[in-house]
């Protein structure tokens, strides 16, 4: 019987846990430090799962391959380069209203940079 009730509790501890995962869904705003840039990220979340667009005043891409694993969200954007293809990919940590994002552009440049929940 206090087998019993240890599983359970374990079970409803782990479920709470997986309760709290944070739910991105909805549009959020970044200035990218290194080339000026205001993006839009437009965020649909279905469990762990990411979709949705990155969009700057030169470009409106897919997001690719994402996932949010607790607080920590990752994806992918492919710009096309004249026809070369070029991944973006981030990664970040979700803190309520913020993400603190690290994307490498290509595997050269690396930035950082906050998004915030719009209103």
């Amino acid at each position: 019987m206090i087998r019993k009730l240890c599983f359970a509790a374990l079970f409803l501890a782990l479920g709470a846990v997986c309760a709290h995962a944070a739910d991105i869904t909805g549009k959020w705003n970044a200035t990218v430090s290194t080339n000026g840039g205001a993006y839009v990220y437009d965020f649909h979340q279905d469990g762990t799962t990411l979709t949705g667009h990155a969009k700057s005043d030169k470009a409106d891409v897919a997001i690719t391959n994402g996932k949010v694993d607790g607080n920590t969200v990752t994806f992918t954007e492919t710009l096309d380069m004249s026809g070369t293809p070029l991944a973006i990919t981030y990664t970040g940590t979700i803190e309520g209203d913020t993400i603190k994002f690290t994307r490498m552009v290509g595997a050269q440049i690396k930035e950082e940079f906050v998004a915030t929940r719009a209103r």
